[in-house]
């Protein structure tokens, strides 16, 4: 290689570095970009302690969403096995939070939340069961979370039963993020954890 072409080569090099340098510093972006899914919609539900919450819960928090019933002896508790495991990472970070609503709100009451949520030995102020009316609850989980096809509202809501194994990622303006993530697979759940950070550090 001649001389010459060397120096053109080094020259270029330099040429594309320096671009690359002024295009990104100061910006954001070299980072990676966590997809934009949804916005939530407002909500009013109960806690287990019988204490209103609103989608203002939301700001300033990165929240990760399920739904699951108390009763459940099938995918339920190998959910919350999992999210466990997510809350047992996150739990000691201010702006993170979980919110569990329950897909049976006749049976999962206040009382019955409280006692699920005591079983499991979790921080209520950072792991939150929610209850409420089941028109409202499961209009949330299609509207706002994603997880369950709007197109099952077809029937009248006494008949109609959301039975998830999926998790939803809010961040901290209220938005929905990243995917609809599987919680039994723990591949997903690794990903989801992974997003959490991401979005902590926004």
């Amino acid at each position: 290689m001649s001389k010459k072409l060397v120096v053109y080569v080094v020259f270029f090099t330099i040429l594309l570095g320096g671009f690359l340098f002024f295009t990104f510093v100061g910006t954001d972006n070299w980072k990676v970009k966590i997809p934009t899914l949804g916005v939530v919609q407002p909500f009013n539900f109960i806690n287990q302690d019988g204490q209103k919450l609103t989608e203002a819960s939301l700001l300033g928090k990165v929240t990760v969403v399920e739904y699951f019933f108390t009763t459940c002896k099938g995918i339920c508790p190998k959910l919350n096995t999992n999210l466990k495991d997510v809350y047992l990472q996150y739990k000691d970070q201010p702006d993170f939070q979980i919110l569990s609503h329950t897909c049976n709100p006749e049976t999962d009451s206040v009382p019955v939340l409280k006692r699920y949520a005591d079983s499991l030995q979790v921080d209520t102020k950072k792991w939150i069961f929610l209850t409420g009316s089941k028109e409202a609850l499961y209009l949330a989980a299609r509207a706002s979370y994603k997880l369950d096809d709007p197109k099952n509202n077809v029937k009248s809501i006494s008949d109609q039963f959301i039975h998830t194994q999926f998790f939803a990622l809010i961040d901290k303006n209220g938005k929905l993020r990243g995917k609809i993530y599987d919680g039994l697979k723990l591949v997903e759940v690794q990903e989801l954890k992974r997003d959490i950070a991401l979005l902590i550090k926004e």
